[in-house]
């Protein structure tokens, strides 16, 4: 995970605050949570718990209702509880930390007589890096919807970048391997080249099968095929167009696509910004140079500034390489067919 700065942890925090996650096995292996060592802490004694789900505000745990931590915190008075959360970090280091909370809500968990749901409320703004992991997930969550088409062209480059370990890969159609090249991704679907017959893929089911370099789980992309197009003088290779069953995308999916798109946004936001900047130097000198000249004088370098100024974003607007300006793009749905004048030969 990359490290958030304090201005996107406050995006984060003011955007999710009153948004719960509730910890499920997949967002416990994602986050590196590690539940044996998440427990509360009261009047000096600490008993383990389950935490069931989170917000910036509060979070939901489950204890037994008849262990040393429910009897304190039913007491008329329940002094203050901290509930430890505990996170495995690469290289298995560990991040812990306490967040100070009051209760604010007990009630049966599945109307179960032996166990309660208790609701703790923080005290205060939680840590940043409660903040930042859980705002990764719910921005990435929230862009898998908002920027469901956007798509990522493959190249060694945007390879790099997203962490993918090779473009060549294994798609399971109507159960049965197929080896193929991804070509682009998204967060709705994908566009494969594959060896095979139009008529005999379309409609079919498909899932595959992506790894990436950070972890050693494949993960599993479960679609339809939605589009097939083949290729000029070539009826055995097509460009086949997968559309992904959103319930099933893995949220680890759904981190890299996000990751990536958030930094090329940054980037071009980079860009303005630093060319905005240079046309306002140029227009504040422009406007010194005028105060200070006499009118004829300050008329001619007016206009010589003017010149300049409209040269300057051509001259000073930072290169964009060839690779980048094709890594996003907002175009047609993965429903719609690919260019047929792609080579052949990148099947091989």
């Amino acid at each position: 995970m990359g490290v958030a700065t304090s201005q996107k942890i406050s995006a984060y925090y003011d955007q999710y605050r009153e948004t719960e996650i509730t910890f499920t096995k997949d967002i416990l292996k994602i986050l590196g949570v590690d539940p044996r060592q998440i427990y509360i802490k009261c009047n000096g004694s600490q008993w383990p718990c389950i935490i069931n789900s989170t917000s910036f505000q509060n979070s939901r745990i489950i204890i037994g209702t008849k262990g040393g931590a429910y009897a304190q915190i039913t007491q008329k008075d329940a002094p203050p509880v901290s509930l430890r959360f505990c996170f495995i970090e690469p290289e298995n280091q560990l991040l812990s930390f306490f967040v100070t909370s009051h209760v604010t809500d007990i009630t049966p968990y599945m109307n179960s007589k032996e166990l309660a749901v208790v609701t703790l409320t923080y005290n205060q703004r939680p840590p940043d890096d409660l903040i930042e992991k859980i705002g990764m997930l719910l921005e990435a969550n929230a862009n898998s919807i908002r920027r469901r088409e956007e798509r990522i062209i493959m190249s060694d480059e945007t390879k790099r970048k997203l962490g993918l370990e090779k473009e060549e890969t294994i798609v399971f159609i109507e159960n049965i391997p197929r080896r193929c090249i991804i070509r682009d991704l998204s967060f709705s679907g994908t566009k494969i080249l594959i060896v095979g017959l139009a008529q005999f893929l379309m409609q079919k089911e498909a899932d595959l099968r992506l790894s990436f370099e950070d972890s050693p789980e494949i993960l599993s992309l479960k679609g339809s095929i939605v589009n097939v197009a083949t290729i000029e003088g070539r009826k055995d290779i097509v460009f086949a167009n997968i559309k992904f069953n959103e319930q099933t995308v893995p949220l680890a999916y759904k981190i890299h696509i996000n990751n990536f798109l958030t930094a090329v946004r940054k980037k071009q936001l980079s860009a303005a910004e630093q060319l905005a900047a240079q046309k306002k130097e140029i227009a504040d000198k422009m406007k010194s140079a005028a105060g200070t000249q006499t009118p004829a004088a300050a008329k001619e370098t007016t206009a010589t500034a003017t010149d300049n100024a409209a040269a300057a974003p051509a001259e000073t607007a930072p290169a964009k390489p060839a690779a980048e300006n094709t890594q996003t793009q907002q175009t047609e749905t993965a429903a719609q067919p690919a260019p047929a004048q792609q080579p052949a030969e990148s099947a091989k």
